[in-house]
């Protein structure tokens, strides 16, 4: 298995590829060999089963949550020697890639030798990602048409996804699997009568992408509008010092926390400590933050994007557009309504189990099987 992230270096798709090994570990008919990245320069092992080892390829990583392209350059061509040594060396069966570029990159290299699948993430297929235009732009015909072309099977996380994928490249066949969740770590807060603001809570990197101006204005607009409500923003990112300012520009010091990145282990209190799960995303694979709140009882408000569909029915709310006073009206109907946020909040766990782990990794197994 190759991933360019693997935690604590990036985001979802690090995240969902720990949980998958997860489920591996143990099994007597798999044995699985990682290669990955570390934050600091060095090669590091970590066994994390007696199935499973991992092979981590240190690069100089400057922040943990975002790739600069020399760091991606540099990943490729450390890591790329080490993965044709271990090809001429081991005797795989097949390569599962996370992320079609950069990693599917090197299992294209070595096609005729091992096949490969890839997992699609998100950020790997053109849209609307405005930090990635000039990859998709450049990269798109040239690397990433022939990367998907060659590989024995390519898994899209969401049946959006899927739909965007088919949009850059409509001959491909994409299967659907979907991420999953924790249902154990997961689990809602026990129920209690406090009264105060309703708690929001929105996690991720802050980039463009997830429009979070978006989140600040629509709890600047619940303000106004007299509601009580605290807004918590978990993750790390380049946008940190500009929404700072907007905070102190608009007066929200006291109705918005910038909680920084926070561990994993932190994260099952952290969504039980809140009310409500925001989203103004504009683009996603599946997204894994959603589905933890989802599992931790929470009901969702959240703009259109890839997942939403597959998550989203009567534990939440998809706004038409994404608009600011379309947010706050959604928010604002769950404040006014209790009883219609406990039952979404019911009808979320529900959906959540769903979409455990377990079945997730019998589906990509099922899928190994076909393409050995």
């Amino acid at each position: 298995m190759l991933n360019y992230e693997f935690p604590p270096i990036g985001g979802g798709g690090g995240q969902a590829h720990r949980a998958l090994l997860r489920q591996y570990a143990g099994r007597p008919d798999l044995d699985v060999d990682v290669l990955t990245s570390a934050p600091r320069p060095g090669l590091f092992m970590e066994r994390l089963a007696n199935n499973v080892l991992v092979f981590k390829i240190g690069i100089r990583k400057r922040h943990l949550h975002l790739w600069r392209r020399r760091e991606v350059l540099e990943w490729l061509f450390k890591a790329g020697a080490c993965y044709r040594g271990m090809i001429k060396k081991g005797d795989y069966d097949l390569v599962h890639a996370f992320f079609g570029f950069p990693t599917g990159w090197l299992c294209w290299r070595t096609a005729r030798r091992t096949p490969y699948i890839v997992s699609l993430r998100g950020s790997d297929v053109p849209g609307a990602n405005a930090r990635l235009q000039l990859e998709y732009k450049i990269l798109g015909p040239l690397v990433f048409k022939p990367i998907w072309k060659k590989a024995s099977a390519l898994v899209a996380c969401s049946e959006g996804l899927k739909e965007r994928a088919l949009r850059f490249l409509p001959s491909a066949g994409i299967d659907v699997i979907t991420n999953g969740v924790d249902l154990e770590l997961f689990h809602p807060a026990t129920p209690s009568g406090d009264s105060g603001p309703l708690r929001l809570l929105t996690v991720g990197r802050l980039s463009t992408t997830k429009r979070l101006p978006l989140l600040l204005e629509t709890v600047r607009l619940l303000c106004d509008r007299g509601c009580q409500t605290h807004l918590t923003i978990v993750g790390g990112g380049a946008l940190d010092s500009d929404l700072r300012r907007f905070l102190s520009e608009k007066g929200l010091q006291d109705e918005v926390t910038l909680a920084g990145r926070r561990e994993a282990e932190d994260m099952p209190e952290i969504y039980r400590q809140h009310d409500v799960f925001v989203s103004a995303s504009m683009q996603e694979g599946m997204s894994n933050a959603m589905l933890e709140a989802m599992a931790s009882g929470l009901p969702i408000v959240t703009t259109r994007c890839e997942g939403v569909e597959e998550l989203i029915s009567d534990n939440g709310v998809v706004v038409g557009e994404p608009a600011a006073p379309d947010l706050a009206q959604a928010v604002q109907g769950l404040i006014e309504k209790p009883q219609v946020r406990k039952a979404m909040a019911q009808a979320a766990r529900k959906k959540a189990e769903g979409f455990g782990w377990n079945a997730v990794a019998d589906s990509y197994l099922r899928l190994y099987a076909k393409v050995k």
